[in-house]
């Protein structure tokens, strides 16, 4: 990836992460411009083969996360920041961003827990249903308590992971 792709992708995931943090969302007003960015810019400078990289990566970005979406578990920008980060990078490069991501959004949710103080209460549950299953061999799901958990703003992981998936040494 060339430093004005990577410079690009950079910005935008900043703005991204800016836009998650302040308002609890991505807007399609980054997002899709990007989408199709990315698809221009491949198609530019590789043709044919450059868009169905392109049109892969932005797909393959997309069925990563759209199940979360599905079940509550995110917001629809972060799936389609996860596909627009698909359209510049490509499949093999979105398969590395979603790892890398999914790792940073593990220790953010570990860090968002912690500092909110629902971290031990968590662990806790999560203990109480491990040793259920050790014991029983039937997992057991025990909700969390009238405690509300903090929300976690994924473009934030999302944005990190690829980062540093790009960065990483060969």
């Amino acid at each position: 990836m060339g430093i004005p792709a990577l410079a690009f992708l950079a910005f935008i995931l900043l703005l991204a992460t800016a836009f998650d943090l302040r308002q609890r969302r991505i807007p399609n007003a980054l997002t899709l411009p990007v989408m199709a960015g990315g698809m221009i810019l491949c198609t530019s400078l590789n043709g044919l083969d450059g868009f169905m990289l392109s049109a892969g990566g932005l797909l393959l970005g997309v069925a990563f996360l759209i199940p979360f979406y599905m079940m509550g578990g995110m917001g629809a920008g972060d799936v389609k920041l996860m596909g627009a980060v698909g359209s510049i990078l490509g499949p093999q490069g979105v398969f590395t961003a979603f790892l890398f991501s999914a790792i940073a959004g593990g220790l953010y949710a570990l860090f968002v827990l912690a500092r909110s103080r629902a971290l031990k209460q968590t662990a806790s549950r999560y203990g109480f249903m491990l040793s259920g299953f050790l014991g029983t061999g039937q997992l057991t799901y025990i909700p969390p308590e009238e405690v509300r958990l903090p929300r976690l703003c994924y473009g934030v992981a999302i944005s990190l992971g690829t980062i540093l998936s790009v960065l990483r040494p060969i």
